[in-house]
């Protein structure tokens, strides 16, 4: 998988731009563009850090970064937008429906069922497209 590591001549916005569209491509667009006409500094933050500075860290692979989204999104049991988008970037850079499910699933052990289920039927969603 492609890494982004930090660059000498490549801004923050720059480098988060460009892993953003690699990791959840038109997915990741439209929420940016959703945000333009209540917070487009809200926007420019969403590439910087998570994007520019965290994504494009060299510890791990896209993929390993997706199953740690993925999950937490599915723990926190609230957040089925955010989710949605992490399960359609987790297909992006490799992730197996199977895979993205058994991530789910086991967040019943560690958030409880509900969590799950309401992640499952994100993921149901997205595999429906």
């Amino acid at each position: 998988m492609t890494k982004f590591p930090h660059s000498g001549g490549e801004s923050r916005l720059e480098r988060g731009r460009r892993a953003l569209a690699e990791i959840d491509g038109e997915a990741g667009e439209k929420v940016v563009a959703s945000l333009a006409d209540i917070a487009p500094d809200f926007a420019t933050y969403l590439f910087e850090f998570p994007f520019g500075d965290i994504y494009s860290r060299p510890g791990l692979d896209l993929r390993a970064r997706e199953i740690a989204t993925i999950a937490a999104l599915t723990a926190m049991g609230n957040a089925a937008p955010q989710l949605k988008v992490h399960i359609e970037a987790g297909l992006n850079v490799g992730l197996s429906r199977d895979e993205i499910t058994e991530i789910i699933m086991q967040m019943a052990v560690y958030a409880g069922f509900p969590a799950a289920l309401n992640g499952l039927f994100a993921a149901k969603e997205v595999f429906a497209k």
